[in-house]
């Protein structure tokens, strides 16, 4: 899925929308890709002369790819994907302009419209970011 199709399935419109490309893969897990360009919002004052991504964001680009799982239960209903919590997240490596990341997700487990995953974010095959994630779906406002 290019930024447009992965508009299908996000809510998220630019500037949060903070994934290049994802995949499903056979297995089941999902792998996405965001190349850091250098000029994100989020680098403007983390920090002046020597810029991070904060991890905070790290922890945003994991849920966005993980919701790639969830793609068939989304597309065209009026649902949203909505963090339920974070747990176990650590931070191993700094991730700069001009870093190509690598977040690849899996299911742990299951109840709809429950779900916990677990994601690694990499760079150059160095663990940054790693842990589980959970989530429901939910109908959108209105939509009840």
């Amino acid at each position: 899925m290019n930024r447009e199709e992965l508009k299908t399935i996000l809510p998220h419109r630019e500037p949060m929308l903070l994934l290049d490309e994802a995949v499903r893969n056979e297995d089941g897990s999902a792998t996405a890709y965001y190349t850091v360009r250098g000029d994100e919002y989020f680098l403007q004052g983390h920090f002046p002369g020597n810029p991070l991504v904060p991890g905070v964001i790290q922890c945003e680009m994991m849920a966005q790819s993980a919701c790639v799982l969830f793609a068939e239960e989304m597309r065209g209903k009026d649902v949203l994907p909505v963090y339920t919590g974070i747990d176990k997240v650590r931070f191993r490596g700094m991730v700069k302009p001009g870093d190509c990341i690598r977040i690849d997700t899996k299911e742990v487990r299951s109840c709809p419209p429950m779900y916990v995953l677990h994601s690694e974010l990499t760079v150059d095959g160095k663990r940054c970011a790693g842990g589980e994630l959970s989530f429901a779906i939910v109908p959108q406002a209105g939509t009840q």
